[in-house]
């Protein structure tokens, strides 16, 4: 019998708001936008894409979309989707260890 496998998806695994909040503190310290995106995505596929449509006003096809860490989803799309999931964005000072090359453009 041959092995059946399925392609991995994080948002089987979140189901605590710990293991979102885990989650998505992860995904921000890179400070990639596409990546914090993506984890947004995942997040909301885990708690249910049709609520945060209703929530946010945007289509699911708009969410899916700015949420799959591909685009370039503007940054009042991802305050409004954050702060519908239960999260606010904010910005923290670097720590002067923290080399700035991983910053585009530095």
């Amino acid at each position: 019998m041959p092995l059946v496998t399925r392609e991995y998806d994080a948002a089987r695994y979140l189901d605590s708001e710990e293991a979102i909040a885990a989650y998505v503190a992860d995904a921000t310290e890179s400070g990639d936008a596409g990546e914090l995106a993506h984890a947004l995505g995942v997040v909301a596929r885990a708690k249910g894409m049709s609520d945060l449509s209703r929530q946010t006003g945007l289509s699911r096809q708009t969410l899916y979309k700015a949420l799959s860490g591909e685009g370039n989803p503007e940054l009042g799309t991802i305050a409004k989707v954050a702060d519908a999931l239960g999260y606010r964005l904010s910005l923290v000072a670097r720590t002067p260890t923290t080399p700035p090359e991983h910053i585009e453009g530095l």
